[in-house]
């Protein structure tokens, strides 16, 4: 596998979103069948806008560092980063992978990749939040195999 990751240009944004929308349509899924059906339609009443608008505004903010992975030079997946300087922590604010070049290493090759980005700029602690649902399992995996640990949170909802 020739994969090479560089930073993310704005000419990317229509693979990076495109690829998003394909890698999280199992994972809102998945959320949606866990989550009770007001509670999902009222914080994701059309998911695919709502994720091509966040994808956008992580992949443009200025204080996000985010780069791509190319695969045959095809977009293939991205990740982006920020630091809190204040804390010496690095954070991975969203990472997904294609699911047609999924289960060949390169969520792991991006989560090494802000791993070590953020080693160089000193951060002290890296961190990374994802789903606890089955469409988020893969993504609990890769990280929990590059050293994350979870920390148990419960975030709970009911439709009013």
């Amino acid at each position: 596998m020739n994969l090479v990751i560089r930073q993310y240009a704005d000419h990317d944004r229509a693979a990076v979103v495109d690829l998003s929308i394909r890698a999280w349509t199992l994972v809102f899924a998945s959320m949606e069948a866990a989550m009770d059906a007001a509670v999902f339609k009222h914080f994701y009443p059309d998911w695919p806008t709502n994720q091509q608008q966040a994808v956008e505004t992580v992949c443009a903010a200025a204080t996000n560092q985010t780069w791509v992975a190319l695969l045959d030079q095809q977009i293939v997946g991205f990740v982006a980063t920020t630091l809190h300087q204040a804390s010496s922590m690095g954070e991975i604010v969203m990472l997904a992978v294609d699911p047609a070049a999924q289960q060949q290493g390169i969520g792991t090759a991006l989560t090494q990749f802000a791993i070590e980005h953020f080693r160089n700029l000193g951060m002290r602690v890296a961190m990374v939040e994802t789903g606890g649902d089955p469409g988020h399992e893969p993504a609990r995996q890769t990280y929990a195999k590059q050293g994350f640990r979870l920390m148990p949170i419960a975030r709970y909802f009911q439709a009013l």
